[in-house]
């Protein structure tokens, strides 16, 4: 295996101490780029961190003077405004520096939920009908729709903005939902139909030549009946609300060999669409009738060990050195200017 010079752009509040005695590495709140760090070291690689804040130059000087082969990008957003990350990868193009991830005009179609519907729309991709409430707007129900509806920010990701508030079942909660997305999270807000079934995702690895790992679930065991089967931010991000409500994740059963194949040829029909690069996650409604919906994809997902991404790929027999391998690997064969 080739050692490689390796520059980890990470944000600056993210960057771990020097010494983590004390510290719980399984909680904290950057155990992806501690994952990453040290399993790259462990790898061999010769690894240069750099706590990004916003500005540009420190990430200019930092190529300049350690000349890396690669720049391993965990940078959600810049200037804390997530659909800015697209604009930090395009600088690395301009820098000419390899990159590990998604590609700027991915994370740009992808960021947008209602022009990535309407792209998979176009392409004959199952996903929920869905409408845009924008900031200063009325909020109107095409008739076409009906209840239960959820409401999302149109933008952010991370389940932002999601609880079971979000599902709704009349127009006046609907205004209700709409105006707390636009308030508090500050973003226009898309309507969905809401889709009673099964929480799944898809791992995907891969540029032109797709892997897909095996079918992943959120798995909801001790939740009372009343309550949504969503991914909601204290569902994703709360130790102790998971602990309580017994919300897992791990391989999905009972998938038939058919079904699974063609959620797999879809997931590389989205990955392929939204001209994604790197790695990403597809996620994915198993209605009860059987049939599945696309709901987003979501490059450059949440890859520490241990993680949905993580996990999916050891049971397929994959590492999480050999991800994190294959992560750079990907990212050196990546060429931005093939793409028209």
């Amino acid at each position: 295996m080739r050692r490689l010079r390796v520059l980890a752009l990470m944000h600056d509040y993210m960057v771990p101490p020097a010494e983590t005695a004390g510290h719980d590495l399984a909680t904290v709140q950057w155990k992806t780029e501690y994952d990453v760090l040290s399993t790259l070291s462990d790898l061999g690689h010769e690894v240069q961190q750099l706590g990004v804040k916003d500005e540009l130059s420190g990430i200019r000087q930092a190529i300049t003077d350690g000349n890396p082969h690669i720049a391993f990008n965990l940078l959600e957003a810049f200037h804390e405004v997530g659909s800015f990350d697209q604009n930090l990868v395009a600088y690395l193009e301009l820098l000419r520096m390899p990159y590990t991830g998604c590609n700027p005009r991915g994370l740009l179609l992808s960021r947008d939920k209602a022009l990535s519907k309407k792209l998979l729309a176009y392409h004959r991709i199952p996903i929920p009908d869905f409408a845009v409430c924008r900031i200063g707007r009325a909020v109107k129900r095409p008739k076409r729709m009906g209840f239960p509806l959820i409401v999302k920010s149109l933008t952010q990701d991370a389940s932002m903005g999601i609880s079971q508030a979000s599902v709704v079942r009349d127009d006046a909660k609907l205004v209700e939902r709409t105006r707390f997305i636009h308030d508090s999270i500050g973003t226009d807000a898309i309507i969905e139909q809401f889709v009673e079934g099964r929480e799944l995702y898809v791992g995907v690895l891969g540029n032109h030549r797709l892997e897909c790992f095996p079918i992943w679930e959120l798995k909801f065991t001790k939740m009372p009946d009343d309550v949504h089967r969503i991914a909601t931010e204290r569902v994703k991000w709360s130790h102790k609300y998971q602990r309580k409500h017994g919300i897992t994740a791990g391989a999905a059963k009972g998938i038939p060999a058919d079904l699974t194949a063609r959620i797999y040829k879809i997931c590389r029909r989205v990955y392929r669409t939204l001209e994604l690069s790197g790695y990403a996650r597809i996620d994915i409604r198993l209605a009860d009738d059987g049939r599945f919906y696309v709901l987003e994809a979501n490059p450059n997902p949440q890859i520490a060990f241990g993680e949905d991404f993580a996990e999916s790929a050891e049971n397929a027999g994959l590492s999480y050195e050999a991800l994190l391998q294959r992560i750079l690997n990907v990212g050196l064969h990546w060429r931005p200017e093939h793409k028209g």
